[in-house]
């Protein structure tokens, strides 16, 4: 099947609207929760979901030649549910960029301007069960041939 970018499947937030600011509450300047999101328009198909949280503004080139930093990657979400609330941790939590599990919020170098941060939608037409812990790198690996639709919202952050 392979990566498919769908208008239909649309992410929201109520904490910021697309290309729009994210609340410092939601960055590692503020509490560093993940913001509530919610979805709709999924695929016909759809059996589980998995998020993504990129900031591909970061200054950081990776070993195997990949871009950005990776702030979020949260899997095996069940094909029911529609929303997540602010601070979320259950699913399965993957590796984010800073080391952890689970969500670190926007935080770009000191005067570096306003960085852009895509939080991603993907629907999947499997219940995949992951093991925790996988980066965002592994996580595409696995779930690449199951994609059946993705969209994402687009947030912005600058350090004060």
């Amino acid at each position: 099947m392979g990566f498919a970018f769908t208008t239909d499947l649309q992410l929201t937030s109520s904490v910021f609207k697309h290309d729009g600011a994210i609340p410092s509450k939601h960055t590692g300047e503020g509490l560093d929760v993940s913001p509530a999101i919610q979805w709709q328009g999924a695929p016909a198909g759809t059996k589980s979901y998995a998020i993504i949280c990129h900031d591909p503004d970061a200054p950081l080139i990776s070993a195997n030649g990949t871009y950005g930093f990776v702030h979020w990657v949260l899997y095996n979400i069940p094909g029911a549910v529609t929303e997540l609330p602010e601070g979320e941790l259950g699913y399965t939590q993957g590796q984010n960029n800073f080391g952890n599990a689970g969500y670190n919020g926007p935080m770009p170098p000191e005067g570096h301007g306003q960085h852009k941060y895509y939080f991603w939608v993907l629907a999947l037409d499997a219940e995949l069960n992951l093991p925790a812990g996988l980066d965002l790198w592994q996580l595409l690996a696995k779930i690449e041939p199951h994609t059946l639709g993705m969209n994402r919202l687009v947030g912005t952050y600058q350090r004060g």
